[in-house]
């Protein structure tokens, strides 16, 4: 049987190699890119920045909402934090975790309506 997604000739399209060559990044554009959408390959990381798209809140919140315990929330948090997804301020005792900037609710609320077009 016959791949219909596998192209039969052995011309390459000069004009269409060129032009995406011109806009080719650096290797480490691409990695720092996978790197952050590895970030969104984990159902908890992706539940907790839904949820901090909704209200800022702490540990325990999180842990409440996602039925966690309050260190598996503290470390993917630790993992988000890294890569400037969420951000934190303390008041009192207290820790608040947020989305980092409107790009991550963008990037999350762009994902779901690709997955529900």
């Amino acid at each position: 049987m016959k791949d219909e997604t596998v192209c039969a000739c052995e011309q390459v399209h000069e004009d269409a190699v060129n032009g995406a060559k011109r806009t080719m990044l650096e290797e480490n554009d691409y990695i720092a890119l996978s790197t952050l959408y590895k970030m969104f390959a984990d159902p908890t990381r992706i539940k907790l920045l839904h949820a901090l798209e909704q209200s800022e809140m702490c540990v325990c919140d999180l842990a409440a909402l996602l039925g966690m315990t309050k260190s598996a929330i503290s470390h993917q948090l630790k993992a988000l934090r890294l890569l400037d997804l969420v951000k934190f301020r303390k008041e009192g005792q207290n820790v608040f975790y947020s989305l980092a900037d409107d790009h991550v609710k963008l990037i999350i609320d762009m994902g779901l309506e690709h997955i529900n077009e």
